[in-house]
């Protein structure tokens, strides 16, 4: 499937996997990306989608909707009742993200001084890449066990979500998991925390003028 496909349609959705869940017929956005992603959005909840695959998906089309089908052998039924644009469009390369000063500022220097987010740490390499994205800091700790580190100005509930997703993409390499999460940020929000230990991923958070003193290092560990 070349480029992103949008399909606006009345569509019913029925998740099997972990659990089972299904969405009942409404007009929703369906959105299938070139890596093999499949999500479903409803005109609210802001950039949330309802439901979601990620890649590496198996996508089969038929007259009645859409069948994904992930390697854990979960399936995402889009039945498409009535469909009201199909459109298809090639977005080319794309430069990726370029973080504020903060963010940019963050992640140089705590890629160079490790042991401000836990002892033990050492660097594997900065912007890791993952089917869905690159890991800002992957790291080793002591005991030699890999660790993901995402680092944000401000940490919110969805940049724990976005390492989440990361962490789950990394468990499929044998060499790499178990892997642990840290989410770094100048200010973890407290939803953001909560989720954070919900999910088993640790927080820190780092003063940036501190941190830029190499003689000054501050951080609080929840």
């Amino acid at each position: 499937m070349p480029g992103v496909r949008l399909i606006v349609a009345r569509c019913e959705v029925v998740y099997q996997g972990r659990l089972g869940a299904r969405l009942a017929p409404a007009v929703r956005l369906v959105l299938l990306k070139a890596d093999g992603s499949v999500a479903v959005h409803s005109d609210s909840r802001a950039y949330k989608p309802l439901n979601w695959m990620s890649p590496p998906c198996t996508i089969d089309e038929s007259a009645d909707g859409l069948r994904v089908t992930n390697p854990k052998g979960e399936t995402l039924e889009i039945g498409l009742l009535e469909v009201l644009a199909d459109v298809s469009h090639d977005l080319g390369d794309d430069p990726g993200l370029d973080k504020d000063g903060v963010e940019a500022d963050l992640q140089e220097l705590l890629a160079e001084r490790l042991d401000v987010i836990e002892t033990g740490l050492s660097l594997v390499r900065r912007e890791y890449p993952t089917d869905i994205g690159p890991v800002d800091i992957m790291c080793r700790d002591g005991a030699g066990a890999a660790v993901a580190v995402e680092v944000k100005r401000i940490g919110e509930i969805a940049g724990v979500e976005q390492l989440a997703r990361y962490l789950e993409r990394l468990d499929l390499d044998p060499i790499l998991r178990p892997v642990r999460g840290i989410f770094v940020a100048t200010e973890v929000k407290p939803q953001a925390r909560v989720l954070a230990e919900a999910r088993g991923v640790g927080c820190v958070e780092v003063d940036l003028s501190e941190l830029r003193d190499l003689d000054g290092r501050a951080l609080r560990l929840f």
